[in-house]
């Protein structure tokens, strides 16, 4: 008569005689990405054989304020924070039958002289939580004496296992009327800041996820804002 071997770390016989997978036994099975801002739904029983997950969690990164100064005068605006950073690795046992996702979307981009808007907070229920970062300012007046516009502190860290703040915005810079540089973005863990503009246009767009946008330099026209990098939720499941 036949006889079939089972490897024992990994397969075990029911008293029923079926071949089962013994739970938490193979690893990493399956990935999910939430890059698109809102809300959705993580059902655990749609995973029999669920054994924990790993949850990465990125918040929004803030927009940058819109420049509009004089002829020929100068607006730099500084860049928007870089939104927060969260992981954990959650047990089956822990999970609710379902979790809430929310995937933050980035700041929106400042218009005129307009500050830019907050970066949306990310989160896997309420285990694991990342705060989205702040919005530029719109501080600096038109003129053409030297002037700097501070950049806005990153988020402080949120809820998980692992979890850091965003980066800071970048500080702008006036030195007369046809010099300055706008503010970096915000570096986030998932995605970089736009960059610092040292010639007059309008914000400057991050990369990846998370980023703060640098900031517009204006020389005597409306220059908008750029809106903030979308976080992104990841969440795996290990079988």
């Amino acid at each position: 008569m036949a006889r079939a071997c089972v490897c024992a770390d990994r397969l075990t016989v029911n008293a029923q005689g079926e071949l089962c997978v013994i739970p938490g036994s193979l690893g990493l099975r399956q990935i999910l990405y939430f890059n698109d801002p809102g809300v959705f739904q993580f059902t655990k029983a749609s995973y029999p054989w669920l054994a924990r997950v790993r949850v990465k969690v990125q918040g929004g990164g803030g927009g940058s304020a819109g420049a509009d100064a004089a002829a020929n005068q100068l607006i730099a605006r500084p860049g928007g924070a870089g939104g927060g950073y969260s992981e954990s690795l959650i047990s089956v046992g822990t999970l609710g039958a379902s979790e809430a996702i929310t995937v933050g979307a980035g700041g929106s981009a400042g218009s005129s002289n307009n500050g830019g808007g907050a970066g949306g907070s990310s989160s896997f229920g309420g285990l694991v939580v990342a705060p989205g970062g702040d919005g530029g300012t719109a501080a600096m007046a038109s003129a053409t004496t030297p002037n700097t516009a501070t950049g806005v502190p990153g988020p402080l860290a949120g809820t998980g296992q692992f979890r850091q703040g965003g980066g800071p915005g970048g500080a702008a810079i006036r030195l007369n009327a046809t010099e300055g540089m706008g503010g970096q973005g915000g570096e986030s863990f998932l995605g970089h800041g736009g960059f610092a503009r040292g010639s007059e246009g309008p914000g400057t767009a991050s990369r990846g996820y998370g980023g703060g946008a640098g900031g517009p330099l204006s020389m005597g026209g409306a220059m908008a804002g750029e809106a903030g990098g979308d976080g992104i939720v990841i969440v795996e499941l290990y079988g």
